[in-house]
């Protein structure tokens, strides 16, 4: 039970360049795998492949292997594909149905499109609400919502499904950092409460930092660095175009005063 991308490259309908090379990833149910990477590095391409939209409904050419518990993306039927891999845009309000009066019921809307007993869906639309943490929000109008809270609503939605994987493309990039925070936990808790395998997309090295299992940097559609969560303090990152986190750049500083880093020190810094 896994996703598995095997030397896949793919290259957008008209380009003249691929915007995937040779990437290999494998995703197992309870994991989380980060991905970062400077802008135009294939990220948001890789969701897409992922997911199994790419090439099944936006074109263009894969070559290598995406399987989803050992069946192809290309075999698989956009509904069964969305049952199985929940994909998180990263503009939340693209991924809104605008035809719902209620945060409750637009969280409801895919649920519901799956033919769920309606005791099952109201039980999947509060158990999201709470893993997101946006209870008090299921009775406002999804069209007068901030970003940061349309963002949170688009994740609850992608929740109440119950994926097996899931997708997320810089899902706190319209976050303040309590509500970043927010979300980390949440995506770290529903791995363990669920065992659903999680791939983030962030530029948040800090999250990642976090609750990553597996960290990837992509330059130019390809895999650059790939490892444990350690990858993120590889000083080939500032190179790539991504920031290391906070915790790193500070132990950088505090060294180069001259300080030496201890484990207390680190303790009582965080």
């Amino acid at each position: 039970m896994a996703i598995e991308l095997s030397g896949v490259r793919y290259r957008y309908a008209g380009a003249s360049a691929a915007a995937l090379s040779d990437v290999s990833l494998r995703l197992e149910p309870g994991r989380v795998v980060g991905v970062t990477g400077a802008n135009e590095s294939g990220k948001s391409t890789l969701c897409l492949v992922l997911a199994g939209l790419a090439p099944k409904v936006i074109g263009g050419r894969l070559d290598g292997s995406v399987r989803i518990d050992g069946v192809e993306t290309t075999a698989m039927r956009p509904y069964e594909l969305a049952q199985r891999c929940g994909l998180l845009f990263q503009n939340a309000a693209t991924q809104l149905s605008n035809t719902t009066a209620t945060v409750f019921e637009e969280i409801a809307f895919g649920p519901c499109n799956l033919g769920l007993a309606i005791e099952e869906v109201v039980e999947r639309v509060w158990w999201a609400l709470r893993i997101v943490g946006i209870e008090p929000l299921a009775p406002r109008d999804p069209a007068r919502l901030s970003g940061g809270q349309g963002q949170l609503v688009a994740l609850a939605s992608v929740l109440a499904l119950r994926p097996a994987y899931l997708v997320l493309d810089e899902p706190t990039s319209e976050l303040d950092p309590a509500g970043t925070t927010l979300v980390a936990e949440a995506l770290a808790g529903m791995a363990r409460e669920t065992g659903a395998g999680i791939v983030l997309v962030e530029h948040k090295t800090d999250v990642l930092a976090r609750i990553a299992d597996e960290v990837l940097v992509l330059e130019n559609g390809a895999v650059a660095l790939s490892g444990s969560a350690a990858v993120l303090a590889d000083p080939r990152l500032a190179e790539l175009g991504v920031e290391p986190p906070a915790r790193v750049l500070l132990e950088g500083e505090v060294r180069a005063a001259g300080i030496e880093w201890t484990p207390r020190l680190a303790e009582a810094l965080a």
